[in-house]
């Protein structure tokens, strides 16, 4: 099994390589963390370092793509994660993508409830049976959409479906990985998925362009115009927006990126499905295109700001890309 970008081996470092990753990390130590502690002060500095810059292009992405790119250089620069820390900062980051993602379709589960479900097992009094399995199906898809991420395999039809069936399992056992056979409405949008005919061929078409472009597009937009496309097409009858974002993120997986968590609360929600609605209608994917960027920037800041401040002394010899780049914030 190939390993996830996550265990990659870590460079050979010689011993002059040592003391200058070791004296940056003390600079940085003595000026920031002696004094930034939380990983909210962190972000915040991290903020400073790699400032918005979607008003600066005039819609042209690549700015923001570039600063994707800086981002990624600096948490591959502490790579490999300690077992332990991977471990728990995983564990942290799911429960709180499902959350969100489930949110987002309307299970009124909190992030305490969500977490009580899945790490425990636990009942939660007042809610439904159906939102109970949406947490564990969620979580259990992540895990295969990890383990996916760790294998050499390309994703296709099949691949999706079963991620389909993993998150509609036990709660529409005879709809889950299976096209719809009824027409569709998306109450209170404009778009109007196609009839059911056509979502083999349209589904087919969503991999043909997949195959097209996979290693043509930057991962982040081929990520963001995946989860468009299926979810335009709209192909189950149910899950559809948590099977997109699960197609999402296994590419940004795929890619060394983080999980990107779209927020559920009620404004991040409207935007979610406005953005997606200028794709679907109007033909303008650009400032969805945008939206997921900005989500997956937000994710770096929040997994590299995990990562430094809960960093022990396995960590001393690692990260010099990133103490380089921020020399000039601290």
């Amino acid at each position: 099994m190939k390993t996830t970008p996550e265990q990659h081996p870590a460079a050979i470092l010689s011993p002059e390589d040592k003391t200058h990753v070791q004296a940056l990390r003390q600079v940085f130590v003595e000026r920031v963390l002696s004094v930034t502690q939380t990983t909210m002060d962190m972000k915040k500095l991290l903020a400073r370092a790699f400032p918005d810059v979607s008003n600066e292009v005039n819609g042209d992405l690549r700015a923001a793509l570039d600063q994707l790119d800086d981002l990624k250089r600096c948490l591959d620069s502490f790579r490999p994660l300690n077992p332990t820390q991977l471990e728990n900062l995983q564990r942290t980051w799911d429960t709180e993508y499902t959350y969100e993602s489930n949110r987002i379709e309307g299970n009124t589960l909190s992030l305490q409830e969500t977490h009580m479900v899945i790490a425990k097992g636990m009942t939660i009094k007042g809610k439904s049976l159906d939102e109970h399995l949406e947490a564990r199906n969620h979580q259990a898809a992540i895990g295969y959409i990890r383990e996916l991420a760790g294998q050499e395999v390309v994703l296709n039809e099949r691949l999706v479906n079963h991620i389909h069936a993993i998150v509609l399992g036990g709660i529409r056992p005879l709809d889950a990985g299976v096209y719809r056979k009824v027409q569709v409405e998306i109450t209170g949008a404009r778009h109007v998925p196609p009839p059911p005919y056509l979502v083999p061929k349209r589904m087919e078409d969503v991999f043909h362009f997949y195959d097209e472009y996979a290693t043509a597009f930057h991962p982040a937009l081929l990520a963001a115009d995946m989860h468009e496309k299926i979810v335009t097409v709209h192909p189950w009858i149910d899950g559809n927006g948590r099977t997109s974002r699960l197609v999402m993120n296994l590419i940004l997986l795929q890619h060394g990126y983080p999980i990107a968590r779209i927020s559920g609360d009620d404004d991040a929600r409207l935007a979610y499905y406005a953005a997606l609605e200028q794709a679907q209608v109007d033909g303008n994917i650009e400032p969805f295109r945008q939206l997921v960027v900005d989500y997956i920037k937000q994710s770096f800041f929040e997994y590299l700001a995990a990562v430094v401040v809960n960093a022990g002394e396995d960590m001393e010899t690692k990260g010099a890309y990133f103490y380089e780049r921020m020399a000039h914030y601290v």
